[in-house]
């Protein structure tokens, strides 16, 4: 098991930063475009993870930004509302050390408050990772490769049982 790099604090990055264009100059080294994609929907301001249920994370190592991830509502979800894990990217050197579980995770908790399942469209390498935080592989969809469903609770009326 991996053990997870100690001193990684998740909290919401700062998308104008120098440490976050840092991030994405070397995603795009590397040939990935997530990140890219991400600031250019902050830019035009159709993505800046804002609706309800919405959150943008990153995974901070001291003042370093080593990680990103996003939670969306689904796009390519029309007839109910759910919720997407969307942008993932962790630095190359926080791989394999817990940085994308931790993001991943606090995009988990805060679906689960607000949305019945959280989907994600992997690349075949990311399954296992996926697959190990307890995503099920749905096969035959377009644009969702796994999802997590979630039990919404109710919330019970102090009224009692009828009065819901």
């Amino acid at each position: 098991m991996d053990m997870p790099h100690t001193g990684i604090e998740v909290r919401r990055p700062r998308v104008r930063s120098a440490s976050f264009r840092a991030l994405e100059k070397a995603s795009r080294a590397e040939g990935y475009w997530m990140l890219t994609r991400l600031l250019a929907g902050w830019r035009d301001g159709s993505n800046r993870f804002s609706r309800r249920g919405e959150a943008l994370y990153g995974a901070f190592y001291g003042d370093e930004l080593v990680g990103v991830c996003g939670l969306n509502v689904d796009p390519y979800i029309q007839r109910k509302r759910e919720g997407r894990v969307r942008h993932l990217y962790v630095a190359a050197p926080f791989r394999r050390h817990g940085a994308g579980r931790i993001l991943v995770r606090s995009a988990i908790a805060k679906a689960r408050d607000h949305f019945p399942a959280l989907n994600v469209r992997a690349t075949d390498e990311a399954f296992p990772f996926y697959e190990k935080l307890g995503f099920m592989r749905i096969e035959g969809e377009e644009f969702m490769t796994h999802r997590m469903e979630f039990q919404l609770l109710r919330r019970r009326s102090p009224l009692g049982k009828g009065h819901e």
